[in-house]
């Protein structure tokens, strides 16, 4: 078989081999049904249902076997660590077996001959092990192709008046694989709050994003505030539902080999997550929830300072023969941020799709992770569906040349979704509509200046409704193929999608900058309808950002933009289809005004069916603005989120 599609894993037990289905083995054997992950992408369509859970049950009996031997590793693993054991790399139960003896007083000869030399001396209490809850929370999952880069840092919570600890990251080997997702995986970690009955209860969390292929950098910044007293704030949030709050590692603790420093991964189907495990040790002593964002693109490098984690090395090759796998504007250039939609079922990826790639390194990360997730460790994994982790079109990438409040362009000039839209455009009967808009304006175009978005435009033209309707569905169907191999990967496991806050241009009839993302949400109709239907399908939770409402100024009136009114719909749009509903902060809420419009969007205390979000996700701040927070309204925000707070909301 080929190296590589054969991943061996060898621990102090068992040697066992994961084979991953050869898709060219597959297509040479017309009349051999598939099987495993072939089955899955075929959608049933050429086996029966029993044939289908059969293939399940394999993959559940691998899961449960490395669970078996993830124990082992950890054994090893505590031994080397808090009993100073000289264990080798590749230790078995002899070696295992013959430095306990040792550490008892036995003398254990290399042929095993085992005597005791000396009267035994009382053996040192061992160091106690770690108790369930306090084994490591998760850190950042990356692109199975790509290292990390990893930098750590802590942020000290110095100058503040409050009382605060800060838990300090040092650098610690990580591993990631290139091969993971061809776009820049970007991993983030979010660890959670401590459980509620705590005596003392800390507000934390910690998110590491490590960001695509080539390097994925996750920074460990772990604050944990406590007993910080506020009495004249805010509204009476006291009978109000809890909202956990997680807060959100910078990029930087792990690099692009998965370790503490600046490696690279060259090779697809490789996978090192050594790197984590040492993350997760510093962690398990907060017993903290572990929230894990798997985010396959290019990450970083803009004006916050965070190191740049572009895709793995080996899809940037493939990409300079083929530019194609990468999304492409009007004029031809590639955006090497993530990869195109047009992939996901073309073997252009050494043999496998791009739906495969995603597939295969998140399956590899729960099988290496299988004990954190059967105890709970990791509550849920967050899937990053387009540029920026958010299910998009990269159409407003700053890279690009985009500012705000530009409309963005449209992103499928690639050979491959125009191909797709050829297609399209001949099964409807036009074949002449098989072209993309030529009156869309540029990237920072307003409406009014181009032909197809202004007011009675082309947008809403028999063409128009046409190409827009293929372009969101195109988006629709990645994110429905990406959720289902999720679901497999993960079962069992909470799935989060994060969905952007598109809010500029969303008074004006066309929604441009909407339609370019993806989101065919002009006045006429709801675009996010359809999205949040399949979002549904695969029961996900729906993560949006919360952006900083009634606001007014010029900058808002020019783009004719409502935050307010645009996150009416999205929230209302998904709780009456039954989604769950979690929020991020936009980075410029660190005020307290901005904290109190968050926990209203939160829980609405007018709603009558006292909808709520499930979770809230704190984005820490730039270098820039870390010395202008205020720690007192940090926690008075927490609390109010945890509904401990009761007050006047001026003072």
């Amino acid at each position: 078989m080929d190296e590589d599609d054969t991943i061996t894993t060898t621990t102090a037990t068992a040697t066992t081999n994961l084979v991953v289905p050869n898709p060219q083995a597959q297509a040479q054997t017309q009349t051999r049904r598939p099987r495993g992950f072939a089955a899955v992408a075929a959608g049933g369509a050429s086996g029966n249902k029993g044939k289908k859970e059969r293939e399940k049950e394999k993959e559940r009996t691998k899961l449960r076997e490395r669970h078996r031997r993830a124990i082992t590793s950890r054994m090893l693993a505590g031994l080397r660590q808090y009993g100073n054991f000289p264990l080798p790399a590749r230790a078995d139960m002899n070696d295992v077996l013959a430095a306990l003896a040792r550490e008892a007083g036995w003398v254990v000869e290399a042929d095993g001959t085992t005597y005791r030399q000396s009267p035994p001396t009382p053996a040192p209490a061992p160091a106690p092990a770690p108790s369930q809850s306090q084994l490591p929370q998760l850190a950042a999952a990356f692109p199975v192709e790509s290292p990390l880069s990893a930098s750590a840092s802590a942020m000290s919570l110095t100058h503040c008046s409050v009382k605060q600890t800060t838990l300090e990251c040092s650098p610690s080997l990580l591993g990631i694989d290139d091969s993971l997702s061809p776009a820049s995986l970007d991993s983030s970690v979010v660890i959670g709050e401590r459980d509620r009955e705590m005596d003392t209860k800390y507000t934390t969390a910690a998110s590491a994003s490590a960001s695509p292929i080539n390097s994925t950098s996750v920074q460990c910044r772990i604050e944990l505030i406590q007993d910080i007293h506020s009495g004249e704030h805010g509204n009476d949030f006291t009978s109000t539902p809890y909202v956990p709050v997680y807060v959100k590692l910078p990029t930087g603790v792990i690099n692009n080999f998965c370790q503490l420093i600046d490696p690279e991964g060259w090779s697809p189907q490789k996978y090192v997550w050594s790197g984590y495990r040492d993350l997760f040790n510093i962690i398990q002593e907060f017993k903290l929830n572990l929230q894990v964002v798997m985010a396959f693109h290019e990450y970083g490098g803009n004006d916050s300072g965070d190191p740049l984690i572009t895709l793995p090395q080996w899809v940037m090759e493939i990409g300079k023969d083929n530019p194609d796998i990468f999304f492409t504007d009007r004029e031809g250039r590639r955006n090497p941020e993530c990869l195109s939609w047009g992939i996901d079922k073309e073997r252009v990826l050494k043999g496998r799709t791009a739906i495969e790639v995603y597939f295969d390194f998140m399956r590899s990360f729960r099988t290496e992770f299988e004990d954190l997730f059967a105890e709970g460790q990791i509550s849920a994994v967050e899937i990053g569906l387009g540029a920026s982790g958010e299910l998009k079109y990269p159409s407003l990438s700053e890279r690009m040349g985009w500012r705000y409040p530009g409309i963005g362009e449209f992103q499928c000039y690639d050979k491959y979704l125009q191909q797709s839209l050829c297609r399209a455009s001949k099964l409807r009967g036009h074949s002449f509509w098989g072209k993309c808009p030529d009156n869309a304006g540029q990237y920072n175009s307003r409406p009014h200046e181009t032909g197809f978005f202004c007011e009675r435009g082309d947008y809403d033209s028999y063409y128009g409704r046409f190409f827009l309707h293929w372009y969101a569905q195109t988006l629709i169907d990645h994110a429905d193929n990406v959720l289902s191999l999720a679901n497999l990967a993960f079962e069992e496991v909470k799935i989060i999608i994060k969905v952007p806050a598109i809010h500029w241009w969303y008074k004006t009839p066309s929604h441009a900058a909407e339609l370019t993302a993806g989101f065919y949400n002009p006045t006429n109709q709801n675009g996010y309808s359809p999205v949040f239907e399949v979002l549904r399908k695969h029961s996900v939770t729906l993560k949006f950002v919360c952006l900083r409402l009634q606001v007014s100024g010029l900058e808002y009136d020019e783009a004719l933009a409502d935050p307010e009114g645009l996150s009416w719909q999205v929230l209302n749009s998904a709780w009456d289809r039954g989604l769950t509903v979690a929020g991020e902060n936009a980075l410029s809420c660190y005020e307290r005004e901005g904290y109190m419009r968050i926990v209203e969007m939160a829980k609405p205390r007018s709603d009558p069916d006292r909808r709520h979000f499930s979770f809230f996700v704190y984005q820490q701040p730039t270098p820039l603005v870390q010395g202008t927070i205020c720690f007192s309204e940090l926690d008075y925000f927490i609390k109010s989120m945890h509904g401990e707070i009761a007050g006047d909301l001026l003072p």
